[in-house]
């Protein structure tokens, strides 16, 4: 047995030997990567720049922006190392950086996505005392409280996973994954406090975040059925980009939890379609993010107009 901080390396099983098609994933992976970096940096310093953005709504955008930039960086780069090398050891020190960012991505972008459907919550419903409740200041604190959060409670978490004895190193993932260095530990009665830490976690970082976006869509769709088609039509126009945004998370997030948590089901999977679905809600939520904000939200669609040069966004 040995403590996780004696190990010098682990080893990510997740990558199979895919020959000269490496290349070829190689190039779709680095295209994406530019893009989601592009695509985020555009619509952050839009949001920065255009005075007319600096509302509630689109500050929790560019939070939402960076998240997304913050966690596709704790996997792409990589990816696309381990891709093109025959050697898929990584070192501890560099695992559990990784683990950090990718799990500190999920608990900010689930968070900010639950203040994001509160504040449509009141924006829609209490139009009048919208900017009395909704503060600039108060939109900073939010912020902040989502961030140091999702930092803390994984610090914590982190923290019980490096004092474990662990007998192995092979994750079988093509990236660190906290539950998977958890498997390894040599005894089950080590891993208590992680299995309890953990419950309590799911609870303050899924539950608290899922109920409050239920209870605002509940109180969204009651004032709708009772106001006009065109306030149902403005509501929609608000809320389709969250909504779309929220399911495709929430659907990459059961998807890793499928993998991590039930890998029977996913034995008969082929190895390529195994690893796009564990990745999934690190590539393609940082993608999706800034085409339907970006597309949707006329506003933003405007000031990408005033602000970008001619040519570089396209005409709608």
């Amino acid at each position: 047995m040995m403590n996780s901080t004696q190990l010098t390396s682990f080893i990510l099983a997740g990558y199979s030997d895919s020959g000269h098609l490496k290349y070829l994933y190689f190039i779709i992976i680095t295209v994406l990567y530019v893009s989601i970096v592009f695509a985020n940096t555009v619509l952050i310093v839009v949001i920065c720049m255009e005075r007319s953005l600096h509302e509630p709504m689109y500050l929790f955008l560019c939070s939402l922006f960076v998240n997304d930039m913050y966690g596709s960086t704790g996997l792409f780069p990589a990816l696309m190392t381990n891709l093109l090398s025959d050697d898929h050891t990584v070192s501890t020190v560099y695992c559990y950086l990784q683990i950090f960012v990718l799990y500190t991505y999920g608990t900010t972008e689930f968070s900010n996505l639950a203040v994001m459907s509160y504040d449509r919550y009141l924006a829609i419903c209490y139009p009048l005392q919208y900017n009395v409740i909704m503060t600039p200041s108060k939109v900073c604190i939010l912020i902040c409280v989502i961030w140091l959060y999702s930092f803390a409670k994984f610090s914590i978490t982190l923290s019980l996973t490096i004092r474990l004895g662990l007998c192995g190193n092979v994750i079988d993932k093509v990236y660190c994954d906290n539950y998977l260095v958890v498997k390894l530990a040599c005894s089950s009665s080590d891993t208590t406090v992680n299995n309890i830490y953990g419950l309590c976690g799911i609870v303050m970082t899924v539950a608290v975040p899922l109920i409050t976006i239920v209870l605002s869509y509940i109180k969204i769709l009651t004032i709708c059925l009772k106001s006009s088609i065109e306030t149902r039509q403005k509501a929609f126009r608000t809320c389709s980009p969250h909504l779309a945004s929220l399911l495709n998370f929430s659907f990459g997030c059961f998807l890793t939890l499928l993998q991590s948590r039930f890998d029977k089901p996913m034995r008969n999977v082929p190895t390529v379609l195994h690893t796009i679905l564990s990745v999934y809600y690190l590539m393609c939520q940082p993608l999706l993010n800034p085409i339907v904000y970006g597309v949707r939200m006329a506003k933003i669609r405007q000031a990408c107009k005033n602000t970008l040069p001619v040519g570089l966004y396209p005409k709608t």
